[in-house]
């Protein structure tokens, strides 16, 4: 298991570009932000937290249709499935290094841009700790629409249809928690306690989900 960690990560870093393309992204969502509401820096900093928890989001869906095509292209897909592991295990790690090749980058350039959008240190906190707990939610309920689609041949554009509605509870959650950090009559500890709930519902439910589909598919 740590040897297909390692090596999806190298392969992340060395092929894709995942984590550059990703901040890349954040940042052209954060840059273009300004030109569209104004250089006003009141709003900015009141609407920065969503701001940056939907270009996280959207960011974080790049190279989730890599999660297991590259595998199939090269039969390591096939060879994965008829080995003895368990392949929920397998997904799990996966999507743990998808994680931390693709969304650990952005949550460490989330201090840089909330800088840019004129937000406080503790609504930059909130956004960070919020993303740390909501974004491996996102990688597994991406897991489950790339293993949908892992037989297609351009099926990223499908895979962001399918697992868009799944990831709102999250986003919403997300920014709630974030906003009940710094806004005094919201509250932080349910909004922000259910997000944890949704990533270790999600941590389980997706694995299971995502090798069933790719078992089925090899059939």
């Amino acid at each position: 298991m740590m040897s297909l960690l390692l090596r999806d990560m190298r392969l992340a870093f060395r092929v894709g570009g995942g984590a550059l393309t990703g901040i890349l992204f954040f940042l052209v969502v954060v840059t273009i932000v300004p030109f569209a509401v104004g250089p006003d820096l009141n709003l900015l900093s009141k609407i920065g937290p969503a701001i940056l928890w939907i270009a996280a989001l959207l960011a974080s869906l790049l190279g989730l249709d890599r999660l297991f095509q590259q595998d199939r292209e090269d039969g390591t897909l096939d060879v994965i499935i008829i080995q003895s592991h368990s392949l929920t295990a397998i997904v799990f790690i996966k999507c743990l290094s998808h994680w931390l090749a693709n969304g650990l980058p952005l949550i460490l350039a989330t201090p840089i841009f909330g800088l840019f959008m004129n937000m406080e240190p503790l609504a930059i906190a909130a956004v960070l700790a919020t993303l740390i707990v909501g974004t491996p939610a996102i990688t597994f309920i991406g897991a489950v629409g790339a293993a949908a689609t892992v037989s297609l041949p351009r099926g990223g554009l499908l895979l962001a249809v399918l697992i868009l509605p799944l990831v709102i509870p999250v986003l919403i959650f997300g920014v709630s928690a974030t906003y009940g950090a710094i806004q005094d009559p919201a509250p932080f500890t349910s909004p922000f306690l259910i997000l944890c709930a949704l990533t270790l519902f999600f941590s389980v439910l997706g694995p299971i989900t995502a090798g069933w589909m790719l078992a089925q598919s090899t059939d």
